[in-house]
């Protein structure tokens, strides 16, 4: 039977309804009951023989069939590849075989990361058929941990812009309001996430792409610090704007996840030397005396008055954890010019030598920034080192005496679906598709770890994160103050209704 057999199909919903009478799980399970489990609980569940992977297989493709119709999270599905995947995990597992940690797990993986044997677009047209034969490494070490690849998520062409939409599937929608857009460029994985269509996903971060469709959707995202999650086939291998990594309903879920694909990679010079797997430890400690710096205005960025009455409201939640909150901010001037044009710089490497061969192929907003990046001197890009080095030094400095920086993780709320990308936020007007994300990027320019955690909501009831920054390779520190900020409030147990 092939991957749309009717036959087959029908096989693998119909076992989202069978009875689990193995250990705990008693009643007949319905695909939600088993898609908003915790992954971490997901994983114990089929560890202990009390979840097979076939039966969370089938529940997770029968909430696909029901909800993705009507965000387009999940923009290829590889049904019968999970099956066969499902059935061997399962087999394993009978036979004794060591698990990974992931096993049985579902994941859906960004369609910016190449996965062998299934297509990879990369949100543009000139991809549309392309079918990866190497997978790229966070999908080699998720598979490697036991993870089943069940489908690509949507993502912007090329990743740019966080607004997930392309000429190949179309809009991700907001499953809170599906008039509104998810953000990006991981928007189809936190949807997925948020819609309990797969309990694992892959992302990636230059400009917030980890941490703004994280907090549209009431999921959480983490930008790891550069090198936790290696890329050896970067081609700025020193780069330090761009990372992959995860998102997660839960800041547990996440930091499980994470675990499997953080450590090591010869390949890459910027690699971190310590194992993934302390990431897998406990998340709580005390943060008596912790010193917080609570965000001003960023220099005169611009938020919406709901975002900014949201995250103000929360300095209180971390005075409860006993923290000690004082507004300061560092000057992020010199983030304006280093992330600009190496943003720009790396587009053009990147992209150059396609859009001279296929002009028509990008859109109007990408194209200009590989045009951009084209024009630039070498004294541009060494005035832009420069203050990448400024702002480095000056952040560092400001964490010496504040262990955490608190802010918001977008100007704004979502955003109509059809709108490409706001030209203004409170009556100040933008001339560029990412001016609207400076709470995202100027953190991106410091290399910093960072999470966007759920805060709360607007009046319309449109999800607003909080972003929490840590000192310099402190990711698991900026974990641990994540989950705590989001067991004190709770905003993250949210689902949304369509789901």
């Amino acid at each position: 039977m092939g991957e749309n057999d009717p036959t087959r199909r029908e096989v693998l919903l119909g076992m989202a309804g069978v009875l689990l009478v193995e250990g705990t799980l008693e009643a007949q399970a319905t695909a939600p009951s088993v898609c908003f489990l915790s992954t971490v609980e997901m994983a114990r569940l089929i560890r202990t023989k009390k979840l097979s992977a076939r039966e969370t297989l089938a529940a997770h493709l029968k909430q696909i069939e029901r909800v993705n119709p009507k965000v387009n999270a999940i923009v290829t599905l590889v049904a019968e590849i999970a099956a066969d995947a499902a059935a061997k995990a399962d087999e394993m597992q009978a036979h004794k075989e060591t698990l990974g940690p992931l096993h049985g797990l579902p994941v859906a993986h960004k369609d910016l990361l190449e996965t062998r044997g299934i297509r990879t677009t990369f949100g543009s047209p000139l991809y549309k058929d392309y079918i990866p034969a190497e997978d790229d490494i966070v999908v080699e070490r998720m598979r490697r941990a036991g993870a089943i690849t069940i489908g690509k998520t949507n993502t912007p062409e090329f990743g740019a812009g966080s607004q997930t939409f392309n000429k190949v599937f179309g809009a991700t929608h907001n499953p809170y309001d599906l008039a509104k857009t998810c953000g990006g460029s991981s928007g189809g994985a936190a949807v997925t996430l948020a819609c309990g269509l797969a309990p694992v996903v892959s992302g990636s971060d230059t400009g917030g792409s980890l941490r703004n469709p994280a907090a549209f959707c009431n999921v959480v995202g983490f930008r790891p610090s550069i090198g936790r999650v290696p890329n050896p086939k970067a081609a700025f291998a020193w780069s330090t704007l761009s990372t992959s990594g995860c998102l997660g309903r839960s800041v547990a879920d996440l930091a499980f996840v994470l675990s499997t694909i953080a450590g090591p990679d010869s390949r890459a010079p910027l690699s971190i030397n310590e194992p993934g797997e302390r990431f897998a430890r406990p998340l709580d400690r005390s943060f008596k005396g912790a010193r917080v710096a609570w965000f001003k205005d960023l220099g005169g960025v611009p938020f919406d008055g709901r975002v900014r009455t949201v995250v103000d409201g929360h300095r209180k939640t971390f005075e409860s954890l006993g923290c000690i909150v004082e507004q300061a901010e560092p000057d992020f001037a010199p983030a304006e010019i280093a992330f600009r044009v190496l943003r720009a710089w790396n587009s053009a490497n990147t992209y150059g030598a396609r859009l001279r061969e296929h002009p028509d192929a990008f859109k109007d907003t990408l194209k200009g920034e590989i045009e951009e990046g084209l024009r630039l001197t070498g004294v541009d890009v060494a005035r832009a080192e420069t203050a990448h080095g400024q702002l480095w030094r000056r952040f560092q400095a400001f964490l010496e005496k504040y262990e955490y920086f608190v802010l918001p993780t977008t100007q704004l709320p979502a955003f109509d679906v059809n709108t490409p990308y706001p030209t203004e936020i409170a009556g100040i007007k933008f001339d560029n598709y990412i001016d609207w994300m400076k709470s995202c990027w100027y953190i991106s320019a410091t290399g910093n770890p960072a999470a966007s955690v759920p805060g709360g909501f607007t009046p319309e009831g449109l999800p607003v994160g909080v972003q929490i920054v840590g000192r310099e390779k402190g990711d698991f520190s900026v974990l641990q103050m994540a989950h705590a900020f989001e067991q004190a409030t709770g905003f993250g147990k949210k689902r949304p209704g369509i789901a």
